[in-house]
């Protein structure tokens, strides 16, 4: 008789994952969701709304954080539900029910995201810096810009005094550009190991289409002086020659896993004893 096909007797039966309990109602995404938009409001209204934000973001997070760590707080599913409910799941010729993946098994590396973020935030300054000199004879207008969600005034002021240099807006600008260079950089490195085959398309096409919509809906609010002077042409070519530099620099690099399906205490390789 052949058995190669039976499994060990002391091998336990595979089990599809949740498929008799589910994670437990937790409040901590809502309210980190609701926390990161009143930041993001606080931009455009006050310090209150910025303490508001920032304590339901906190809470919410730390609300979050316990209900995964360090093991995943679970409740049965009932036993009428489990009997009326069937699994969507594929089943391989084994006949081995396998999950569908609803996150990418492998993704860039963080570090291939900050290269990537920094080196594609140069190429859209050089472009947004080749339109200040271009159609204003001065460098300083797209610096001088992109300050104005942060600095009051400079919705106030008159073209020659932003074109000139001011230091305190300088140092402004590339703390902004940087943090947003790099926060999209890292969104690339999961963002496109979705789409495989086609990276620079989705890098250098498919994310610039996406932010130019949502920056054209907002930057009435966010930043009126730069709706003012904005030329749409010149900020599609910086955005799209930051995604096809950063999608370049990202897609290069070898994928690592990202251990789907391990518990956050078994990614951080915490060892926990036995219970007593």
């Amino acid at each position: 008789m052949n058995h190669s096909n039976t499994p060990p007797l002391n091998e336990k039966p595979f089990e599809a994952p949740y498929s008799r309990a589910i994670p437990e109602p937790s409040a901590g995404p809502l309210v980190t969701a609701l926390g990161v938009a009143l930041l993001a409001a606080s931009l455009v209204t006050n310090y209150y709304v910025l303490v508001v934000g920032a304590t339901c973001a906190i809470y919410g997070a730390v609300l979050w954080f316990k209900a995964i760590f360090p093991d995943e707080r679970l409740e049965p599913i009932p036993e009428e539900l489990l009997n009326m409910t069937a699994p969507n799941y594929a089943i391989a010729a084994t006949e081995r029910p396998i999950p569908r993946a609803t996150f990418p098994e492998e993704m860039h590396p963080i570090r291939s995201g900050v290269r990537g973020g920094l080196i594609g935030g140069v190429a859209m300054a050089i472009v947004a810096c080749m339109w200040g000199i271009a159609m204003h004879n001065s460098v300083w207008l797209p610096i001088n810009l992109l300050t104005g969600a942060l600095v009051p005034g400079v919705e106030a002021s008159d073209l020659q005094t932003l074109e000139l240099f001011h230091g305190g807006w300088f140092a402004l600008a590339i703390a902004i550009h940087l943090v947003m260079s790099i926060s999209v950089g890292l969104l690339y490195t999961t963002a496109l190991p979705m789409m495989p085959r086609y990276p620079l398309l989705a890098g250098g096409v498919l994310v610039p289409v996406i932010v130019t919509g949502l920056v054209w809906a907002s930057l009435g609010i966010v930043n009126p002086v730069l709706e003012r002077y904005i030329s749409w042409p010149w900020f599609i070519a910086s955005q799209v020659a930051f995604g096809l530099v950063c999608g370049w620099i990202v897609s290069r690099t070898e994928k690592v896993s990202t251990r789907t399906g391990q518990t956050l205490a078994e990614r951080l390789q915490i060892e926990r004893g036995e219970k007593r």
